[in-house]
C-alpha cells in the first residue's frame, strides 16, 4: 500500500495500514485524523512460504473526529493532573519516537544505516 498517514506501521509479526482514501486536501485537519478502515497483514508463513492468515480489515468508521480526539487527549491529561498519574512512560515513548524519526531522516539523507 502507499502510505498517506505517518502512522502506518510495520513490525516482525506483520503490518497495519490505513487503507481509506484521503478525504480532503492536506490542509484538511480531519483528513489527517480520520480513517475508514485498517488493514492488518499477518507476516507468519507456513513451510511453503505462504501466509498462514488472510489480511483482516478492521472497521474504524466509529472513531472520533479531530475535535473528538483533542477532547479525549485533554480529558486524559486532566486526569493525569487530578489523579497524579505517572506519565514517565509516555514521555519516554515520545522521546524514543523522536529518536527513531531523526534516525530515519539521517539514514535517508546519508544513505547509511543508523543504529539505535
Amino acid at each position: 500500500e502507499t502510505a498517506f498517514f505517518v502512522k502506518d506501521v510495520i513490525g516482525p509479526k506483520g503490518c497495519v495500514s490505513i487503507i481509506d482514501e484521503a478525504k480532503g486536501d492536506s490542509d484538511d485537519v480531519d483528513s489527517h485524523s480520520k480513517t475508514g478502515a485498517l488493514k492488518l497483514h499477518h507476516s507468519a508463513l507456513d513451510k511453503n512460504g505462504n501466509f498462514t492468515k488472510p489480511d483482516e480489515i478492521i472497521d474504524t468508521s466509529d472513531e472520533p473526529d479531530h475535535d473528538g480526539l483533542c477532547l479525549l487527549e485533554q480529558e486524559y491529561f486532566l486526569r493525569t493532573i487530578v489523579d497524579n498519574l505517572d506519565m514517565n512512560s509516555h514521555l519516554s515513548d515520545a522521546v524514543n519516537s523522536l529518536r527513531i524519526v531523526l534516525a530515519a531522516d539521517e539514514s535517508y539523507r546519508t544513505g547509511k544505516t543508523v543504529f539505535l
